[in-house]
């Protein structure tokens, strides 16, 4: 069962090290400021950004012609055959 514990401020800053420790193997770890709980100290936990395809509908253009190819651009690759 994971233990709770309550530190001050001041406790905190000095022992942040000792407190991560028990914090990454179970313990509840509560920061508190004038006594009364202020803070709790809890692991790292990723994000995982979930993709929305389309979000951006309707706010990127294209310009029209973009797929044409350009001709100087292919005769470059063509004379160097």
């Amino acid at each position: 069962m994971p233990t709770v514990i309550q530190v001050n401020m001041h406790e905190a800053k000095s022992q942040l090290s000792q407190l991560a420790e028990r914090v990454w193997a179970g313990d509840r770890v509560v920061i508190a400021r004038a006594g009364k709980p202020y803070l709790d100290l809890l692991p790292h936990q990723p994000q995982v950004a979930v993709r929305k395809p389309g979000s951006l509908k309707g706010r990127i253009r294209i310009a029209p012609g973009f797929d044409a190819a350009d001709a100087d651009i292919a005769d470059s690759f063509e004379s160097s055959r």
